[in-house]
This record gives structure tokens, sequence and C-alpha cells, in this order.
């Protein structure tokens, strides 16, 4: 009996397929290892190569070696990744396909035509069936068994007793109106409503829908919209600024106001919210007023019970926010965050465009009088001096630190909270002025009446990072050995939590500097030799990534992350950008982002979602941006292809190529979880509980969606809500889901399944037509995230009969 398949029914298809797997293991595995890399790629190459070969020449043996592979990849991947279930698939799943190939019946009878010996008693064919079935025991084990904690969060969860924590029970407001954007001015995200519970949350049905429609043509296509609600009226706006009012109960739209915006340059949109104010001592029209801003740079106010447009407010309605601004290309400067309404005026920062000049758009706050639309003040960084509006032929300060994250505000104490971002472009910081550099990346308290600043805290120094302070500060009173203290909680980009004293701005929770890492810097560039770092409160930057964290969707891309990661500079966070390619991590992402955080007020809880995927950055020099015909959007024509990802920062010594450090396959090279969903008790400082925050579901390999609905943990953009009974409510996940979770264990209760995914945050309400707790979320997408954009607002609640 012959030991080969003759030449016409072996399986060269198979053997080809091997033999071209193993060269690109075996040539980028060489590259790995010249770069200090694992050996594994090299070896499982060149043996992988070489079964490809026996295959091909009808051995058997070929089959023995890739089986004495496979459970060497299952020892490696234990070794290197214990038993993380996402991370053994990446390194299995490619090897397991091979070997359950190797183990069909065509493949078996070509690499053994003439044998009448059971298929288990031959041993190549029977070593990789082991070497299979071990490797999908180790990834059902990890993945299905049991749900182990994260070694992030271990020491932190380890740290806290388990079980509920006593009530202190927060007295004011009924829940039933949600009025804020934040759901009160302090920007808590707490409902004090408790008929939806645990016990009952898994009851919630589909109550409602609204559709806002096609948008315009060119307008942003998404919807990031956290709704209003007061009396029985909730008031939305999209992302082209539309505003509507819906019946709370039904859903069926009372008006609409269109903005008629220019959408010119527009983008992204980002209507996130509105704000509501009654006129002290007014009746009739505009009494009550929604006001919002413009992606064509207009603040509007209309009447809340008709949608029309508030005549006596600025020019029929309308203030030009453009007024005393730098010139600039359309689309340069807007407001995507709600207006903060403090002491009866209408406070307002910007956003402006990322990476394009220097001498953009001023980064200046202003107060507006929420009755006439005056000017009431001015916040400009390089003019502290002048409170008011610039004189002719003069402009408040270009490219100073922005404030797009939406503020908060203390009406007691007359302060307004502003979270700052960094002065642009955000990668180059050599040109950048002393007020720049003492303002940027700061959280600041503004007097609502004058805009003077009481204090400021800066959460990053001389930021290189794009670690501008995208979250809400959120207000809580919190117990200390001194008694009750206001304190102020802000989140950040970089996953640091800083606790600090609303009127003074010191620290409540220690603050360390610590020393990062320095070096590697373009020519006449510097890095802060320390950073602040919240030594008492858990971190969510994530651990120092190592080349054993990249990941894959097979083992080519993740070995493509490993040569990236190799080539790359990093030093662990903080890693200063250079001319040769560095990893920043957390990325641009966060840590946290504009969804903030959300206080359960009754249990002293915080509830944080975050993400965890790096950034892989570059400077480019000036000459070599200019070759590939990089230029400011708006502003000549389109670059290259190759110079198409990069930001132009024209005005300095060089432009910048930053973007999420992906895969080929466009999965993140980072191993899962990508983004979580954690609590933190306040009274303590220690973390509660931590869990990955949404599936697989609707994300995948180049943008496809897997279907897999175990829990991954994706990135995520958008805030959550928590209730006085015992949940909380959020979607922003890439998965279209709103979830309900149990606020004491983390777990999640029930989902309701979305058109699109929930970039936004949710809000909570009782309706007085049917005495129902209602939950409302936009279903928008974000294209940055890869969700589809929808218009969609879906509302659940308990059935009338059930409740």
């Amino acid at each position: 009996m012959t030991s080969r398949a003759p030449i016409f029914r072996r399986p060269y298809f198979f053997a080809g397929f091997l033999i071209l797997v193993g060269a690109v293991l075996a040539v980028g595995g060489t590259q790995l290892l010249t770069l200090g890399g694992s050996p594994y790629y090299l070896i499982a190459g060149l043996m992988t190569l070489v079964s490809g070969i026996l295959v091909a020449l009808g051995r058997r043996s070929g089959a023995l070696l890739f089986g004495i592979l496979l459970l060497g990849t299952v020892a490696w991947a234990v070794g290197e990744s214990g038993f993380a279930g996402w991370s053994l698939l990446a390194r299995l799943a490619g090897p397991c396909a091979i070997g359950l190939w190797f183990i069909l019946p065509w493949t078996a009878r070509r690499l053994h035509p003439q044998s009448k010996q059971p298929l288990g008693k031959r041993f190549g064919i029977a070593l990789a069936g082991l070497g299979l079935a071990v490797g999908l025991g180790a990834i059902a084990n990890a993945m299905f068994v049991a749900d182990r904690p994260d070694p992030m969060f271990q020491a932190g969860m380890a740290a806290q007793a388990p079980g509920p924590l006593p009530l202190a029970p927060a007295t004011d407001g009924s829940g039933e109106d949600w009025p804020i954007w934040g759901g009160d001015a302090a920007g808590t995200r707490f409902s004090a409503l408790a008929q939806l519970t645990p016990a009952n949350v898994d009851k919630l049905e589909l109550a409602w829908t609204y559709h806002f429609g096609p948008a315009p043509a060119g307008a942003p296509a998404s919807l990031e919209v956290t709704p209003l609600k007061i009396g029985d009226t909730l008031y939305l706006c999209n992302d082209y600024n539309d505003i509507v009012a819906l019946d709370g109960e039904t859903g069926k739209q009372r008006w609409r106001f269109h903005a008629n915006t220019n959408v010119k340059g527009a983008t992204y949109g980002h209507c996130r919210g509105l704000a509501y104010h009654r006129v002290t001592g007014a009746s009739g029209a505009c009494a009550e007023r929604i006001y919002t801003n413009t992606v064509d740079a207009r603040l509007l106010a209309v009447d809340a019970r008709t949608g029309r447009a508030c005549a006596s407010f600025g020019r029929n309605g309308v203030v030009d926010l453009q007024a005393g601004m730098p010139k600039a290309p359309a689309g340069y400067y807007y407001v995507t965050s709600a207006p903060t309404i403090a002491r009866g005026r209408i406070v307002l920062g910007g956003w402006v465009a990322d990476g394009m000049y220097w001498g953009e758009p001023s980064g200046v706050i202003r107060a507006f009088d929420a009755v006439t639309g005056e000017l009431s003040w001015a916040f400009d960084v390089g003019r502290p001096d002048r409170t008011g509006a610039p004189p002719p032929g003069e402009t408040y300060t270009p490219s100073t630190p922005n404030s797009w994250a939406p503020m908060s505000a203390d009406e007691k104490l007359g302060l307004v909270f502003a979270p700052l971002g960094g002065a642009p472009p955000d990668y180059a910081g050599a040109q950048r002025r002393p007020f720049d550099e003492a303002w940027s990346s700061s959280v600041v308290a503004l007097d609502a009446e004058t805009g003077r600043p009481r204090w400021r805290f800066q959460t990053t120094h001389h930021d290189l990072w794009d670690y501008d302070v995208a979250s809400q500060p959120t207000l809580i009173d919190l117990p200390t050995a001194q008694g009750m203290r206001p304190a102020l909680i802000q989140p950040t980009k970089r996953g640091e939590l800083f606790v600090l004293d609303r009127e003074t701005g010191r620290p409540i929770k220690p603050v360390t500097e610590h020393p990062v890492p320095q070096g590697g810097m373009a020519p006449g560039e510097r890095a802060s030799p320390t950073q602040p770092f919240s030594d008492a409160m858990p971190s969510f930057r994530g651990l120092t990534v190592e080349e054993r964290d990249m990941w894959g969707v097979t083992p080519l891309d993740q070995l493509w992350c490993r040569i990236k990661f190799r080539e790359a500079r990093y030093e662990g966070t903080l890693t200063p950008p250079g001319f040769s390619p560095t990893i920043a991590y957390p990325g641009f992402l966060g840590g946290m982002n504009w969804g903030g955080v959300s206080i359960d007020r009754d249990r002293r809880l915080m509830i944080v979602n975050t993400n965890y995927v790096g950034n892989y950055v570059q400077l480019v020099k000036r000459e070599e941006a200019d070759r590939l015909g990089v230029r400011p959007m708006g502003m000549g024509a389109p670059p290259k292809p190759e110079g198409q990802m990069i930001q132009p920062q024209m005005g300095t010594p060089f432009a910048v190529r930053s973007l999420p450090f992906l895969s080929p396959l466009f999965a993140p090279c980072q191993a899962p979880p990508w983004g979580r969903l954690s609590a933190v008790d306040l009274n303590s400082g220690k973390l509660l509980w931590s869990h990955p925050l949404g599936t697989a579901r609707d994300s995948g390999p180049l943008g496809l969606p897997s279907l897999l609905p175990f829990r991954i943990g994706t990135p995520n953009l958008g805030g959550s809500v928590v209730t006085r009974g015992g949940l909380i409510f959020i979607a922003a996940t890439q998965d279209k889901y709103l979830r309900a979770i149990d606020t004491a264990t983390g777990k999640v209760l029930w989902r309701g399944r979305l058109p699109q995914a929930g970039q936004a945050t949710p809000i909570t309400y009782m309706s007085q037509a049917s005495g129902r707790q209602f939950v409302v979320t936009a279903s928008g997408g974000h294209a940055f995230l890869g969700t589809k954009p929808g218009d969609a607002i879906y509302a659940y609640a308990l059935p009338k009969e059930k409740r």
C-alpha cells in the first residue's frame, strides 16, 4: 500500500493555499523577528510552507507536520494571552480552520487514497484533528464558559466590597421631565424615576418611533441628539438644525421649525442638543423658548409652543456667531453641543476644524442675553482684559483653545464650567503662545455674569495628542473629612478622572505630576517633562500596550499589526509624536469622550463608558506634504491619494498623519475589549464593576457585520442615563442596541433593537398621559465608528396593562 496519492487526485488547491500562507507568514515573520518580535510567525510560516509542499506531493506527513504546528500554536497562544477568548480566537481560528480542512473527507481521501484503515488511525490526520479539538476547546472555554474580569481592572474590583451601597437619597427633582441636555445643569444624567426596575425592565416594548426624513443634499448624515422633555412635549434637533416638537406619549409631531441651514463645509453636524428657557414674568409668544446653534454658525430662538421664530431675539430670532471671528472657509467654526443657560445667559463655545492651519477661528466663549440675544460677555484667552466684542477691524484671538464639548453650570455659585481643547493645530506646539499653553486642555470656571475666570485646572500640559477635554464637567457634592464639599468630576480622553473642588479648582482627590516619555520629537518641538495623574481614582487609560496585545481577524493581519507596532515608537502613555511613527494610547477617541459620565446620586456611583483604541501618529515634513498637495479643506485642489489622510497643519513646520491603529481588515490592532462600561464608588474611589460594552453582532472585518452575538466590547460614542430604579440605559456602541443594565452588578437585563446604532445619549421621563416611564434615544450612527447614518427616534415603555 503506497503512502502517496496519484498526481491527478492530489489536493493541489489546498496545497497551494498552504504554500501561499506559509510564504507570507515566513516573510512577515522574518521582518518581525528582525524588529525584535516573536519568532512564532517565522516558525509557523516555514512549517506551513513545508506542509503545503508535502500535501502537493501527496504525503500524509503534511498533515502530521501541520498537526504538530497546531498543537504548538495552542500552547503558544495560551502562553501569550492566557484564556482571553477574543485573543485566543485571533491566534487559533485561522489555524483551526486549516486543521478542519485536513480532516474533511475529500482531503483525507486524497492523502490516503488506498488506505482501508479508519480515519482515526491515520496518524497525521488524527493529529491535525487533535490540534483542532484542543484549539476550539480553548476558545470555547475562554469565551463561553466563564466571564473572567480583565486584568486591567482586577485589582480595583478586589478592593471594592461586593453588594449594593447604602442609599443617600437625592431629594431634588421628580424626574418627570428632562429639561436640560445633561438631565440637570450639573450634568449628572440622573433620573429620580423608579417605575422601571431590574424586576420589570425586560417587559419594555417599543412605544413609538419618529423619523426626521431624508436630509437635504450635502447635509451631514447622522443623528446624535439628546431630546428635551418639558411638560407633555419632547424637543429635538437634527444635524441640519431643524427643530421638532413631539407628543411625549405618542411621538406625533406637533410642529417643525425649518432652520434653512447652509450646510456648505459642514463635514460634521452634531446638533447634540437644545436648550430650554422660561422668561421670568413673561407670558404669550416666546415666554418659553427653545434655543439651538447651527452648523452655519447661528444661534436661533423659537417659541416652545408654536415653533415660530422669536422676532425680539437678535435679528428676527437669529444671532450671527461669526461676528468678531477671524475669516475662515465655511465649516471651520460652529457649535455642536447644546447651549448652556446660566443666570439668564446663553453660554456657547464652539467646534473648530482640527489640524488645518495656524490661525484658525478663535476659541472664544461667549454669553448672550437669553431674552434679547445681545452679547453679555466674551472670554478670549488672548485678550482677557476685553470682555466685549472686538472693535472694528479686529477679531477675537485666532487659534486659541476652544470649548466644543458640553458645559455645566452652578446657579448658586454663579459659575459656568467649560472644558477646553488645545490650540489648533493639535500636533504642533512650537508656535503656541503663553496664553495657549496656560489654558489648553483645561477645565475652567467662568463667572456666569461677567465671563471672568475664577479658576482653571489643566488636564494635559503642552498637549500634542489631541487630548482636548471632550466631556461635560459633572457636578456633585461629596463627603470628605472636612464635611460635604462641592465637587466637579472631569473625565478626559486620557482616561484620567479628576475630582476638583468646584469653588476653587483644587483637587479633592489627590493629583500627582509623574514623569512621562521624552525624545523622538521633531526639531523645535518639546514635551512637558511631567503630566498630572489622578492617583486616587481608577484610571481608564488602559494597560501599557505590548506586542502580544496586537490583534487580528486572521494570523496574517495580526502579524501586520505586530510589525507596525514594532516599527513604531511607544514608551507608554503620552509618548510624544515625531517623524517616525508613534502610538498614542488612548487615541483621540478616548478614554472618555463627549458622552461623559452619569451619576447615581442616591448611591453615589459614577457610571463610565470608555474606549480602548490607539492611534498611529506620524509627523510629515512640510516639503513632503507640499509634494502630496496637502492643503486645508476648502483651500485648493484635493491632495494626491497618498496625501488624503494627512492633516496639513499649515503655518507650522510639519503636517501629521493620525489615524486609528487598524489592521488592513479595518479591525483595531489592539485586542478587545475596545469599549467598557464601569461603575465607580465615589465614596471610596474604588471600582465596583467593569464589563465589555457591546457585541460583535453589527461589526466585523472590512466593515461587514460578523453577526456574532458574543460580547466583545466595541468602540462607543454617546452617554448613559442612570435611574433611582437601579438601572442604567445606554446605546453608544457599534451594535444596534439600547441596553438596560443593573446598576449594582453591570448585568445586561434588556436590549432594544434599533434600526441603526445609537451614537447619542438617551433620556427617560414620565408621561402624564399614561403614567408610564419612557426611555427615548436617537438611532443615527456615526461615520467615525463606521455605523450607518439614520434619522430615527425610538421610544420604549412598559405596556399599559403590565405596569
